[in-house]
């Protein structure tokens, strides 16, 4: 990678990853207000959200950059570092004073800063005071080291304010455990936000040197579950995931419009365990099903429910149900719906959860069914709380979804040996 003599001669590709075209046209387009950064070790995407700072406060010259972590001993060697690093990259060293006390980066024509802070002192945070114009840019790096969403909420809250501009940055490697706030918070839509996952496979071999991508490949080969986590930033859990054939990603309209063996579930439920309901699609020549959308109501009535579903799925597609409320079932087929009620016996429900484990794929869109994203993927056996070991059988708890599921596919799975 080559030093940029200055801005002006500067080619970004020199300095950003190709991987991340589509994230900085999204930045620098302004369609976008928040940006999302996950993956591997190696991916550059830290390197990648500096550089962007850099640009988005020569391209705003009222705005100042806040960077923060979770503890502020660990500025100077990682985010301050790595600023610093793109300064000098884009050719803009003669063009700033950087210091570490205090912590802050000036772009010198302007007076703008660059500050850093630990999340460990939040009375740091409440205090922030700039020499003119607002703060427009908060970087959160090690995302999921901080305490949860409503501590980040509080700093945003406290820093973008005022100003016709603001943008923040959030980059992390994903935690093994599914259930981590911030492996839930990249599976929420929310206005404005781009979220874009990167693997050293993405960024220049050149830029990594062969010795990380040996070990890289030696991790592949001698422990394939911590390469996946490690390097690909992938979820892997911690051994006790049900489900361990998920795939997390967009269903298009395109695959959509192509399914033609599709079908419903629904689990009752008032409060507080929800009423929930999927549509599904399995995919028989290749094991795959498809769960592409989805409702979650507490305290509606079985009329509401109801025309909410009429208003989901065509006249006539089949919507199988818990058979353990026959007066719901009845209540839905006098609405005009195709509801029968699901076909139970001894031993079914480990049976229909065998037989989800068993699929090559559960495809499930995490933008059209965020809840029963969170379910499958959160989904574990339980331990025994003093001898740690991995308990039989399957938590009857925060499974509303897997249950309308696996009603859902009742037929299919009857079929199979049940």
């Amino acid at each position: 990678m080559e030093v940029c003599r200055s801005l002006t001669t500067c080619k970004l590709s020199d300095v950003i990853s190709p991987a991340f075209a589509e994230s900085h046209r999204a930045v620098k387009s302004g369609k976008i207000n928040e940006l999302v950064e996950k993956g591997g070790r190696g991916s550059c995407k830290s390197s990648f959200v500096s550089v962007e700072i850099v640009l988005l406060l020569l391209k705003n010259p009222l705005i100042h950059a806040c960077v923060f972590r979770k503890y502020g001993n660990t500025l100077r060697t990682t985010v301050y570092t790595q600023i610093v690093w793109a300064i000098t990259q884009l050719g803009l060293t003669r063009k700033f004073r950087c210091t570490v006390s205090p912590m802050e980066c000036t772009y010198l024509p302007t007076g703008q800063k660059i500050m850093f802070f630990g999340l460990d002192d939040p009375g740091k945070v409440k205090s922030i005071k700039v020499p003119f114009g607002y703060i427009g840019i908060d970087w959160f790096e090690e995302l999921d080291q901080f305490d949860g969403p409503e501590q980040i909420r509080n700093v945003e809250q406290s820093t973008l304010r005022g100003g016709s501009f603001s943008f923040t940055f959030k980059s992390f490697n994903p935690p093994a455990m599914a259930r981590n706030w911030a492996n839930r918070y990249v599976l929420e839509k929310k206005p404005g936000q781009m979220v874009h996952h990167s693997t050293y496979l993405t960024a220049p071999p050149e830029w990594l040197g062969p010795r990380f991508i040996a070990d890289a490949e030696h991790l592949k080969n001698t422990n394939p579950t911590g390469y996946r986590h490690e390097y690909l930033g992938e979820v892997v859990g911690s051994g006790t995931q049900v489900f361990e054939n998920l795939q997390l990603r967009a269903i298009t309209d395109a695959e959509i419009g192509q399914f033609d063996r599709v079908t419903n579930g629904v689990d009752w439920g008032w409060y507080p365990d929800p009423w929930a309901w999927n549509r599904m699609h399995y995919d028989a020549a290749r094991r795959t099903l498809y769960l592409f959308d989805e409702l979650t109501r507490n305290r509606t009535s079985n009329a509401d429910t109801a025309a909410l579903v009429k208003g989901r799925v065509p006249a006539g597609e089949l919507l199988i149900a818990d058979s353990a409320e026959e007066k719901s079932v009845s209540d839905y087929r006098s609405y005009g719906l195709n509801c029968r009620a699901s076909e139970k016996g001894p031993g079914s429900v480990a049976y229909s959860m065998k037989w989800l484990q068993s699929l090559a794929a559960i495809v499930i869109d995490p933008g059209r069914c965020p809840d029963t994203a969170q379910e499958f993927s959160e989904y574990e056996y339980e331990r025994d709380g003093k001898t740690g070991e991995v308990l039989q059988g399957y938590p009857d708890a925060a499974n509303h979804h897997i249950d309308a599921v696996r009603y859902g596919t009742n037929k299919i799975w009857k079929r199979r040996g049940q």
